[in-house]
């Protein structure tokens, strides 16, 4: 039955299909926390989004280093529960609070919104780095769409067991089920591990420690254009998304009067994104992929965005932000953020685990951290709400040109790669 959606050889399916659970229950988890954070918020008082991205980004600069510091010493089947089941204490930890009603409300919000925001990129960056270390490249351009299905059907799963189980047991006691997936997604790590020979059998140090220093990432990161060109598009992507967060923010604002029809048109744009993505991923992603590379695929994220940001500029309404950020946030899910795992799979086993981290949580949040304080400045400097979303095309132009330069560095044949790149090859590559 899987054949029929995806193409995956019979000795695959058992590590798709289990790497498809652990997203699932990751992402899952995740979005059964996100409506109790953003409860909490509301009543506890987290309104400025600038100073809480601000906050995540500083959070983010003491735990990259301290996973890297992990990975150096420990072999992966260790290092990646430790950390989940780390992050379920902190969960239970929580839990006890909030039920014992020992600290002040308001604070514990913030501090909740604070490890939401950085659980929730840390969690997915290890995963992505696991499935870059356990899948060969060309398996990622067939199975990573199929995979990352995984994570928007938990998407869709979560909220509907917090509409269903909320009343009946209480918002805060869902956490509970949280650390349940969150300990299955630890054991669903050693259980890929036990079966990375099947995956990748020329990986002969899969299981050995990564080695190396605790700031190796950020010196690696910064000696490769792969990775280079990698941190740039995140920082770019994360740009573009904080400008139309607040631009949605604007356009809801103005439109829905009242809390529960905000509510209600953040939660139809939320439904449209991941009911496309999931679509797109598990019927699209992996042939588009395999029959036209990866700068087609790239590509498409950056071009939606800059035809929508000019859409949203000529007419600021909420059919149009709703139609923009369902095709953006689906093509991006579904499409790029798939072809850029597939990217990671051709770098070395340090890259993997400490530039990738520091990528997709320092770079990213420290976008996020810089594009709030820059779209804040803006709007008080009068700009309106059109010229705020041409602003972003701009960035959009950007991130399509670093795409594309990353397809082209994919493209290239390993042995006349640039000799400054040393994070391209892998200890296999280097071996042959």
């Amino acid at each position: 039955m899987l054949k029929r959606f995806v193409n995956v050889k019979d000795e695959e399916v058992g590590s798709v299909l289990l790497s498809f659970v652990y997203f699932f229950t990751l992402m899952c988890g995740y979005a059964i926390l996100k409506p109790l954070r953003d409860e909490m918020a509301t009543a506890g008082g987290v309104k400025n989004v600038a100073w809480v991205f601000t906050a995540t980004f500083g959070v983010m600069l003491v735990a990259v280093p301290a996973f890297s510091a992990l990975v150096a010493r420990w072999p992966r089947q260790r290092v990646i529960p430790l950390v989940y089941r780390f992050f379920l204490l902190n969960l239970l930890g929580f839990f006890v609070v909030l039920k014992l009603g020992a600290v002040e409300r308001a604070l514990v919000a913030r501090v909740f919104f604070v490890w939401v925001s950085v659980y929730n990129l840390f969690v997915v960056s290890i995963f992505w780095s696991f499935m870059a270390d356990l899948f060969e490249s060309e398996q990622g351009r067939r199975l990573f769409g199929f995979i990352a299905s995984g994570g928007t059907v938990g998407m869709l799963v979560g909220p509907f067991l917090v509409n269903l189980l909320a009343e009946s047991l209480g918002a805060v006691n869902l956490m509970l089920l949280t650390a349940v997936l969150l300990e299955v997604s630890a054991q669903s790590v050693r259980r890929l591990s036990h079966r990375s020979v099947v995956v990748r059998p020329r990986e002969t140090a899969a299981e050995a420690p990564v080695g190396g220093g605790i700031f190796d990432g950020l010196r690696l990161l910064f000696s490769s254009p792969l990775l280079l060109g990698l941190g740039l598009q995140i920082l770019l992507y994360a740009a573009t998304s904080t400008f139309l967060y607040n631009q949605q923010a604007h356009i809801v604002a103005s439109v829905a009067s009242g809390a529960d029809a905000r509510t209600a048109a953040f939660a139809n744009i939320d439904f449209w994104v991941q009911a496309l993505t999931l679509v797109l991923q598990m019927v699209v992603a992996g042939r588009l992929m395999s029959r036209f590379g990866l700068g087609l695929v790239l590509a498409v994220a950056p071009l939606v965005t800059a035809i929508g940001s000019l859409w949203l500029a000529l007419v600021p309404s909420m059919l149009v932000l709703i139609a923009f950020k369902s095709l953006r946030g689906a093509t991006h899910y579904s499409l790029e953020r798939p072809a850029r795992e597939v990217l990671f799979t051709s770098v070395d086993r340090e890259a993997k685990y400490k530039s990738k981290g520091f990528i997709d949580t320092v770079v990213y949040r420290g976008s996020d951290s810089v594009s709030s304080w820059l779209y804040t400045g803006l709007d008080k400097l009068g700009m309106s709400t059109s010229a705020l979303s041409l602003a972003t095309i701009p960035l959009a132009g950007l991130w399509l040109a670093v795409s594309l330069w990353l397809a082209r560095l994919a493209r290239q044949p390993r042995d006349s790669a640039p000799a400054a790149t040393p994070a391209l090859a892998s200890p296999v590559d280097a071996a042959r």
